[in-house]
């Protein structure tokens, strides 16, 4: 039963019955997916009325499914994100000293999913470490593909390493030290504008006021730097009707339907975030500020529990839970896992079902409001009912 999702002239078409692969993952991943599907289900029938149903199909990845079958992403995991395009993942795991260095990151690569999504707010009654996690109000794109996530690197002392170090002293006069591993951070003007045109596209069709590139271009000019100047160029040459560089500002006051296209250098961005959070809305960058950024924000609105992400490219997309495995809480029905279905919210956005991912966003807030919430957000909030992540998807259900 179900229908394939499909993708032409740029666009996904969504059946009312699409078939939708699922990763359960490792550790506490099944408890928390077990979680999840009774909630996205509940608000997809709530908001059709039955006329609209996810078929689920279950696939294996990750450090579980190694152990079953040898494979860390079996052919037919493959087959299925192919066929139908879109997915929804619990975190995965890899063992040490074999195999790949991510699954994660080996899913992203096959279906060339170069943009790491990830929307941070704040949900009231969620215990943050700020004073006023609510200014916080950001959609961060961060490339997937490139900077460190290339994972081109020498150990110390091989012969590829020491190679490297006389290119390097050849190539450019300069000495590094004897014994260095070696690594290199590959950005390219494709990756660059091919992210930065998915972050403009995201704040033109969601009215939102910005876009800042994220950067650390005064030390790394050519890399950081090229950055900074391939987002510039893209907003210029393809957005430029509707957008501004901050630099032509009049009184800091953009005019009226027009997106300012600013820029931050990452260390004073780091401080941006947390003093004046109010003034950014979406935020592009390279792999590892965003990778750092990312998890900062999540922390300033309660953390990785509540913080929902994905994987997108042209044409698939995976959604997943940001944090890791937990292995010592795996089967314990305890771990929270609202981010699994506030990633699930993201996913039905996706398909266009923004009703249905309303309601996902309306009982996580309603539980969180009622003081139902797992262990983790229990022992910050007062007077609260700790209960397991079973009875927390249930009672997201119960306040839609």
């Amino acid at each position: 039963m179900g229908t394939g999702i499909k993708y032409e002239n740029g666009k996904l078409i969504v059946p009312n019955d699409p078939i939708i692969p699922c990763i359960p993952g490792d550790g506490i991943g099944p408890d928390i997916w077990n979680a999840c599907k009774p909630v996205l289900d509940k608000a997809v029938e709530k908001a059709y009325g039955g006329k609209r149903k996810i078929e689920w199909l279950t696939v294996g990845a990750g450090e579980d499914e190694w152990k079953r079958s040898g494979e860390f992403v079996p052919q037919a995991t493959m087959d299925a994100i192919t066929k139908y395009r879109v997915g929804i993942k619990g975190p995965l795991s890899t063992p040490v000293g074999k195999g790949f260095r991510s699954v994660n990151v080996m899913l992203r690569r096959l279906f060339d999913l170069y943009a790491c999504v990830r929307p941070v707010s704040h949900i009231p009654g969620v215990p943050s470490p700020v004073k006023d996690p609510d200014a916080v109000n950001m959609i961060i794109f961060r490339e997937n593909t490139e900077d460190l996530y290339a994972g081109i690197e020498w150990d110390s002392n091989t012969p590829e390493a020491n190679r490297l170090i006389e290119v390097i002293k050849e190539l450019s006069g300069k000495e590094v030290r004897p014994g260095s591993s070696i690594g290199i951070k590959p950005i390219s003007e494709f990756g660059t504008k091919r992210l930065v045109r998915m972050a403009i596209q995201y704040a033109i069709d969601h009215k939102l006021p910005s876009v800042t590139l994220v950067h650390k271009g005064n030390i790394m000019k050519f890399t950081e730097g090229g950055f900074r100047k391939w987002g510039y160029e893209v907003a210029k040459e393809e957005f430029g009707d509707v957008t501004i560089p901050e630099s032509e500002l009049t009184d800091g006051q953009a005019p009226e339907g027009k997106i300012v296209i600013k820029d931050r250098i990452t260390d004073a961005m780091f401080q941006q975030i947390l003093l004046r959070p109010r003034e950014y809305s979406v935020l592009a960058m390279p792999n590892l500020n965003g990778d750092y950024m990312s998890d900062a924000l999540a922390a300033q609105v309660g953390g990785l529990g509540m913080a929902p992400g994905s994987n997108i490219g042209d044409g698939y997309a995976i959604f997943e839970a940001t944090h890791g495995t937990a292995p010592k809480y795996a089967g314990l029905d305890k771990t929270n896992p609202g981010s699994i279905i506030l990633s699930g919210a993201m996913m039905l956005d996706y398909l266009g079902w923004t009703e249905a991912a309303d309601l996902v966003r309306k009982g996580v807030q309603g539980a969180v409001a009622s003081k139902t919430v797992t262990y983790d957000l229990a022992r910050q909030m007062p007077d609260a009912t700790k209960v397991a992540c079973s009875a927390f998807g249930k009672a997201i259900c119960d306040h839609m």
